[in-house]
């Protein structure tokens, strides 16, 4: 018979985690600031993942889906509450099913004014009372943001964005696009519970399935950086058994959202034999280069839009701007700052490579993910809907501090500036290094041997001579 007390008390925290994620995007209903209503979304989730440690194993996998299906439906409740991206992504659907380039023109261009509907383009006289509308150099105004500037996205999120659009009904594709990134944080979960039944324990599945950034930041905002996770989580799990698969899945990982990249070490943990390398890296290089000819054949100008202008704007060229870079800053000059993340980044990938777990390509993706979120410290919380969904995989929980450090930097960065976003980082990469110390003495503790039997680790890569 089934232990009922842990399942019980595990379901009525999902269903606690559930009705606060519905009433923190439903507009703030009890008044309590957004962020502080996340944080205690947050607090339900750690709660709801420990008591799941005590369900019996047969009801886990069950347990998890249902928790996912609902903690997912939440964030269906709502408009996007705290990004405008999705408006975006819209309007790329639109530009290309008229057969236009979406990397040839700027919203508020008026070659493309017969293309404007009514709901990404409101009526003159509410622009001024609008929330979250930006002018138009013509005048009026848009919910797109950033409208002056080209797009950005790559040539899978252009696909999916193509999709969405002629599979929904006029004026209601933010809810289409909220309703497909809901399907594909779902798909996660079932490629997560399929991979750690096999390989690992499915209960990790939850850390994915339950945690507040999917419903957040994947649905109700609809990031695409879902899709990129979906192929990202698939390309880690068959890597080690297909490398030219993997290859190909990292590549349409690469093409949705470009931040994959990093991780492309954690693929190739291991793997000593150029042949084995080359394997990996031409597929994926390959698919990349594939699915941009079609966009680079269609443009008149450059498929990379605002991409330097992006990485301008957010502070990556300048260590003296915003809060990127910030916990670097705290021991080095700013314009050092630059040169240090290349140079540690170059470490930590040859670790990898050279020392990872071939059979658990994620342990080492983990690390370089990771890594590099600490260093860069990103102001933009949906980043970490990668990180999350790696950690689900590894088990590592203690790095999913850096994703609530993002959303601490993204929603109230204006308020606690630069030395309140290296204080959330800071707590992250403390979290992070205390678990990996936590984990490395009880197992010198407990396993004596397991040094000798298991190799050499370092901060979660292990040794292998395969």
């Amino acid at each position: 018979m089934l232990r009922v007390r842990p399942l019980v008390v595990t379901a009525l925290l999902l269903a606690a985690l559930t009705t606060a994620v519905a009433v923190l995007l439903r507009g703030d209903a009890l008044g309590v600031p957004f962020l502080t209503g996340y944080a205690g979304c947050w607090v339900l989730f750690a709660a709801a993942v420990v008591a799941l440690r005590r369900v019996p194993a047969r009801a886990v996998v069950s347990l998890v889906l249902a928790g996912a299906v609902a903690v997912t439906a939440t964030g269906l409740v709502a408009a996007p509450r705290t990004s405008t991206d999705s408006y975006r992504y819209a309007w790329d659907g639109r530009v290309q099913a008229a057969g236009i380039s979406p990397y040839d023109h700027t919203p508020e261009d008026p070659a493309l004014a017969r293309l404007r509907d009514g709901w990404l383009f409101p009526d003159p006289a509410a622009c001024a009372h609008g929330r979250d509308l930006a002018p138009l150099a013509g005048g009026g105004c848009t919910r797109i943001n950033r409208p002056a500037v080209h797009t950005i996205y790559p040539p899978v999120a252009e696909g999916w964005f193509l999709l969405v659009h002629a599979l929904s009904p006029a004026d209601t594709r933010h809810k289409a696009l909220q309703t497909g990134a809901a399907l594909l944080s779902l798909a996660v979960t079932g490629l997560l519970v399929t991979v750690l039944r096999r390989r690992g324990d499915p209960r990790q599945a939850a850390y994915w399935a339950w945690c507040p950034a999917v419903p957040v930041e994947a649905v109700d905002n609809a990031h695409v950086d879902v899709l990129a996770v979906l192929f990202s989580v698939a390309a880690l799990a068959v890597v080690a058994r297909s490398r030219v698969t993997g290859g190909i899945l990292l590549g349409f990982a690469i093409a949705a959202k470009l931040l994959p990249a990093v991780l492309l070490p954690g693929a190739l943990s291991g793997v000593r034999r150029p042949r084995t390398f080359l394997a990996v890296v031409v597929p994926a290089v390959a698919v990349v280069g594939l699915l941009y000819l079609p966009y680079v054949l269609l443009s008149d100008g450059s498929v990379l839009g605002y991409l330097g202008g992006y990485a301008q704007e957010e502070g990556y060229d300048d260590a003296a701007a915003g809060g990127r870079y910030a916990l670097l800053r705290l021991v080095l000059p700013d314009a050092w700052a630059p040169p240090a993340v290349l140079l540690v980044m170059t470490a930590v990938t040859l670790t990898v490579w050279w020392r990872g777990d071939p059979e658990r390509p994620w342990r080492g993706a983990l690390l370089t993910t990771g890594t590099a979120f600490l260093l860069l410290t990103p102001g933009y919380s949906w980043y970490a809907l990668l990180l999350v969904a790696v950690v689900a995989l590894d088990g590592r929980w203690e790095w999913l501090g850096i994703a609530l450090a993002g959303a601490v930097a993204y929603l109230a960065a204006p308020v606690i500036g630069v030395e309140g976003v290296t204080g959330a980082y800071g707590a992250a990469a403390l979290m992070a290094g205390g678990g990996w110390w936590a984990r490395r003495t009880r197992r010198k503790g407990h396993h004596p041997a397991a040094g000798r039997r298991d190799g050499v680790e370092v901060a979660g890569v292990r040794d292998s001579t395969g």
